[in-house]
């Protein structure tokens, strides 16, 4: 199999009211364009903190080649990401095994999911299927495009196309009635859409090539960013989607309601912007960058505490990368950061190591967007290491 590392170059928006502006803090002119060196002790500690996950993994994986829930195959495609991305001594066959669990959930409409009745998004079908779909595509393998290619016609379907506020996002379920979309599910469509766009050239003569409405999803995108108007607190930060945040709401002094932008949502929000091919200059991405400067911390998922920390710093990384920021301003202390350094760092000391086999993992006591899952929370903590690993080597 061919190993591909994939990440993404920095391309890169504040509204208020219809117009936009620029925000106050913006990289510094003499801010290096290059990662800066990492001390070899932390480079060696990082790849020991991977091998020891990839361990814990490795144990893990059913005979089948599932992870964690079988109801969710992307819960089975993200650790098969991190051995993808890795040379762990049984990389082929955990990878061969993982694969063929993915393939076993292919459905005949094109998507990569399991019905689950009963709950809302039914079995998370665009989510699934769009890391899923990103995965497979990793593996550079010709015999997975058309599987890959069905797939990315079955998620860009879901794009909503009402007259709402839900217009050109996606939700959990391609065939939902329900007009409902967020940030979360169209951030893992818009990345799954630009990592896979190059198999387009491979579809055959005569179909009709699946894409999305770029346009669309920069819009509802920029929806859930917060205004000026929400105040210095909120203002450049993102929420869930355009009813709700997940770190709630609060009213100020005018009586207005404001929904709380927070951590996980604002890194979702920057990334999904550059993936719809907003410039990095662009007053929405830099104010993002700026509410991320004013808001930063690794104590935390800024807003939310421990709710979602993991995916957080997962996000962090990828945003961060894609942006092409290598240091964090920190106005008040005077001083920049180094992110890449600070983020492995934390997780290299937040990593539970197994006494009996030396292996390690990670796990979030609390439970809010399937954290306490260890699987999980492992395959986001390897995911992050190795995008700070992989640019750091480069």
């Amino acid at each position: 199999m061919k190993k591909i590392f994939i990440h993404c170059t920095a391309l890169s928006v504040l509204i208020t009211g219809n117009t936009i502006q620029a925000q106050s803090v913006s990289l510094p002119t003499s801010q290096p364009n290059t990662p800066p060196e990492m001390e070899q002790t932390l480079t060696n500690e990082i790849n020991a903190a991977i091998d020891r996950a990839l361990d814990w993994l490795a144990e893990r994986q059913r005979e089948e080649g599932t992870w964690s829930n079988r109801q969710h195959p992307a819960l089975t495609a993200l650790p098969a990401w991190t051995f993808i991305r890795s040379d762990h001594p049984k990389r082929d066959v955990i990878v061969t095994n993982a694969v063929q669990a993915l393939l076993d959930n292919v459905q005949p409409d094109g998507g990569i999911y399991r019905e689950v009745a009963g709950r809302r998004g039914g079995g998370l079908s665009n989510y699934n299927t769009a890391i899923a779909m990103t995965t497979l595509h990793s593996l550079g393998d010709p015999d997975l495009t058309e599987i890959i290619l069905n797939a990315r016609t079955f998620v860009s379907q879901g794009q909503l196309t009402g007259d709402d506020i839900y217009h050109g996002g996606f939700g959990y379920d391609v065939r939902s009635q329900e007009p409902y979309a967020d940030l979360m599910n169209t951030l893992q469509v818009l990345e799954a859409m630009r990592y896979t766009a190059d198999l387009e050239e491979e579809r055959p003569a005569g179909e009709t090539r699946a894409t999305v409405d770029w346009q669309a999803a920069e819009a509802f995108v920029s929806r859930l960013q917060n205004p000026e108007e929400a105040g210095e607190e909120h203002a450049g930060g993102f929420i869930y989607n355009p009813a709700e945040s997940k770190a709630g709401q609060e009213q100020q002094e005018d009586d207005t309601v404001v929904f709380r932008s927070y951590g996980s949502m604002t890194y979702a929000g920057l990334l999904a912007l550059i993936y719809a091919g907003v410039d990095r200059n662009d007053p929405r991405v830099r104010s993002a960058f700026d509410w991320a400067s004013r808001h930063w911390t690794l104590e935390e998922n800024p807003g939310m505490g421990a709710q979602g920390y993991f995916f957080f710093v997962n996000v962090l990384t990828r945003a961060l990368n894609a942006y092409g920021a290598e240091w964090i301003p920190q106005q008040e202390r005077d001083q920049m950061l180094n992110w890449r350094r600070e983020a492995a760092l934390r997780l290299v000391r937040e990593q539970r190591i197994e006494a009996e086999t030396g292996h390690g993992y990670w796990r979030n006591e609390d439970g809010r967007f399937w954290e306490n899952d260890p699987v999980l929370v492992t395959a986001y903590s390897i995911l992050a290491l190795q995008t700070i690993a992989v640019e750091q080597a480069q």
